[in-house]
C-alpha cells in the first residue's frame, strides 16, 4: 500500500505505478484467507475479520479506501425498507423486510424534511466526521482515507421513499417533486456544511442518480433540480479546499459534464459508465477510478480477465489521476482463482 502513490494520483502528479482500490474484496473471506493465510470467515469475530481485511488490503496494495459516514440512519424510522438481496457470504445481509411509511404520493410531495427530521448540531456533525476519518487512518493509514455522505440527493430520496413511491410521486407531479428535492437538499446541506468544516482532506460524495441503462427520468429534470443543488452543496467543500470524489452506480455517462461543472475532483464509476470519455475529456484535470467489469471476474476466462485489465489500462494508464478498480464490487461468489489472476495481471501492468 502507498499513501504517497494514492495522494500523488489525487493531486494529478503521475505516480510511478497505477494505484488501485477495490470494493468488497476485503470481505470476500475465502479470497482474504487465500491471499493472507489468515483463516477467517463470516462467523469470525469482528477483530479477526478486521485484522484479516487490513492484511488483505496491504497484500493487494490498496492506495485509496472508499468510505462514507452518513447513511440512511439519519432518517430514523421515517424511511422505507426495500429489503436486501443476498450478497455477503452466507447471506448474512439478506432481508425480506419491506414497508413504506408513506401511504400516497401527496404525503411525499408535501413532506418537509426540516419538520420531519429536524436540525442537527453543527459541532457534533463536524466531530463525527473527524472521528470517523481518524479511526480509518488509525486502522489503515498507509492508504488515502476519506469520510463522506451517501445520501446526497437522489440516494436520499430513494432511502426515504423507496423506488416505487418515489417514481410514482415524481411521475404524478415532477415540478412538486422537484420542489421537494430542493427542500431535501436544503436539509442535507447541514451535513455538507459540517463536512466542509471537518479536518478531512478527501471526501466521498455518493449519489445513485441513474440506473444501469442510464437516467430514469427526463434529463432536464436532473438539470433543473439535481445539479443546481449539487453546486450549492459542494460549494463549502470547494471553499475548504477539499478533494471531492464522486460516486454513482449505473451509467451516468450522460451527466459527466454536468457533474464536472459542479466542482468535483474525481469520478468513481461502474463498467457501464463511459470511462474512455472521462479520460479523453477530463484525464488531465480529474481523478477517475474504475472500471473493470466484475462479471468478467465472475465467469470469464483468464484471457477475458487479462483483456479487461488491458482495456482499463489502455484508457487510464497515461493519465496522472487514474486508479484501477473493479466496478462495482468483487462479491464473495467470485471464484478465488479468478480474483487472484486479476490481481496478478494488474500488478504486471501497473508499472509505468
Amino acid at each position: 500500500m502507498s499513501y504517497q502513490d494514492g495522494l500523488s494520483a489525487i493531486n494529478l502528479e503521475m505516480p510511478g505505478r497505477v494505484p488501485r482500490t477495490e470494493y468488497s474484496a476485503d470481505t470476500h473471506w475465502e479470497l482474504v484467507s487465500a491471499v493472507t493465510g489468515i483463516k477467517v470467515d463470516q462467523y469470525s469475530k469482528y477483530e479477526e475479520q478486521s485484522r484479516a481485511a487490513n492484511a488483505f488490503r496491504k497484500a493487494w496494495n490498496y492506495d485509496f479506501i472508499w468510505n462514507v459516514l452518513t447513511y440512511s440512519e439519519i432518517f430514523g424510522d421515517l424511511k422505507t425498507s426495500m429489503g436486501h438481496a443476498e450478497y455477503a457470504t452466507g447471506g448474512v445481509d439478506y432481508s425480506n423486510e419491506i414497508y413504506c411509511p408513506f401511504n400516497d404520493p401527496e404525503e411525499v410531495l408535501s413532506l418537509d424534511p426540516w419538520e420531519a427530521y429536524g436540525s442537527r448540531d453543527h459541532n457534533q456533525l463536524v466531530k463525527g466526521y473527524e472521528e470517523h476519518y481518524r479511526s480509518l487512518v488509525d486502522s489503515c493509514g498507509d492508504a488515502v482515507n476519506m469520510t463522506g455522505i451517501y445520501v446526497t440527493c437522489i440516494s436520499g430520496l430513494i432511502e426515504i421513499f423507496g423506488w416505487d413511491m418515489m417514481l410514482y410521486a415524481m411521475g404524478l407531479d415532477p415540478v412538486r417533486f422537484g420542489e421537494f428535492t430542493n427542500r431535501y437538499c436544503s436539509w442535507i446541506g447541514q451535513y455538507f456544511d459540517a463536512l466542509a468544516d471537518a479536518d478531512v482532506p478527501v471526501v466521498m460524495i455518493h449519489d445513485d442518480i441513474v440506473w444501469t441503462s442510464g437516467p430514469f427520468c427526463n434529463k432536464e429534470w436532473y438539470r433543473k433540480y439535481v445539479f443546481p443543488n449539487y453546486k450549492k452543496l459542494f460549494a463549502p467543500l470547494i471553499d475548504s479546499v477539499k478533494k471531492i470524489m464522486y460516486t454513482s452506480d449505473g451509467n451516468y455517462s450522460a451527466f459527466i459534464d454536468d457533474i464536472a461543472a459542479c466542482g468535483v475532483h474525481g469520478f468513481v464509476m461502474e463498467p457501464t459508465t463511459d470511462m474512455a470519455y472521462v479520460a479523453e475529456k477530463y484525464g488531465n484535470t480529474h481523478v477517475f477510478i474504475g472500471n473493470a467489469d466484475t462479471r468478467i471476474l465472475l465467469s470469464g476466462s483468464r484471457e477475458a480477465i487479462r483483456a479487461e485489465v488491458e482495456r482499463c489500462m489502455n484508457i487510464g494508464k497515461k493519465y496522472p489521476g487514474f486508479f484501477m478498480a473493479v466496478g462495482n464490487h468483487i462479491p464473495p461468489n467470485t471464484p478465488v482463482e479468478n480474483a487472484i489472476y486479476y490481481n496478478e495481471v494488474y500488478e504486471e501492468l501497473s508499472k509505468r
